[in-house]
């Protein structure tokens, strides 16, 4: 099992904190794109629209008679085929969001999360507990911390303090533990988590994370021998 230093404020090391295999373990980068897909379509505002022949605007009558003047036919000036005239199977307003699997968006969250640990880019904590909102003071602790030009914050709990510091500051995002997306990790370069925050995490990822196919499996033939040895008896 892996284990993550905790520090504090200062960047100085406090502790550790155990790291469970089935959050941190593998990466699917398959997963992170369709979860960041996902993501960025529901953000899509959708208001696009055209006119069509119907909205343009022009006289609705016959320009000219049908045969006998040796022009083309033609039924109104607002014709798709004619200057200002209407757009053809133009965009429509439209909801760019659709449906994804829960589990398909825990297991990103737990692939965004080992590949911030593998890339040395997560940063845990004690507490993010701020003595006063200062957002000049703010932005040298997370210079100790080794925030770099972008930062997610994570708090598990109401911070006024540190919303008010870091609201400011360009390139850091404060989310609370129960709204952090697999997008927000992969957008920012480091995360930065208070420790209640990502222990909380962890044991919610670990809870819906798939059991080992062989244990399963393990247990099965257990439970058939222990049936086959009650019959024999």
């Amino acid at each position: 099992m892996a284990k993550i230093d905790v520090v504090n404020l200062g960047g100085e090391k406090v502790g550790s904190l155990e790291l469970a295999e089935e959050v941190f373990g593998a990466i699917n980068e398959d997963l992170l794109w369709e979860a960041v897909r996902h993501y960025r379509a529901g953000q899509r505002a959708g208001t696009h629209a055209t006119k069509n022949k119907k909205l343009v605007s022009g006289a609705g009558r016959k320009l000219w008679r049908q045969k006998g003047t040796g022009r083309a036919r033609v039924g109104s000036i607002r014709s798709p085929l004619w200057r200002h005239g209407g757009t053809v199977h133009g965009p429509q307003p439209r909801s760019y969001d659709y449906q994804f699997p829960r589990k398909k968006l825990l297991g990103a969250l737990r692939s965004a999360l080992a590949a911030k640990f593998a890339d040395g880019k997560l940063v845990v904590v004690e507490s993010l507990e701020l003595g006063e909102p200062k957002t000049k003071a703010f932005r040298q602790t997370l210079d100790k911390l080794n925030a770099g030009k972008t930062a997610l914050l994570v708090e598990s709990s109401g911070n006024n303090n540190l919303h008010l510091s870091s609201r400011n500051l360009n390139g850091v995002e404060l989310v609370a533990g129960n709204q952090v997306h697999p997008y927000h990790l992969l957008r920012y370069e480091s995360a930065i988590f208070a420790r209640p925050a990502l222990e909380k995490l962890q044991d919610s990822l670990k809870a819906s994370a798939p059991r080992d196919p062989s244990a399963r499996k393990t247990g099965a033939s257990r439970g058939s021998r222990q049936r086959r040895d009650a019959e024999v008896a």
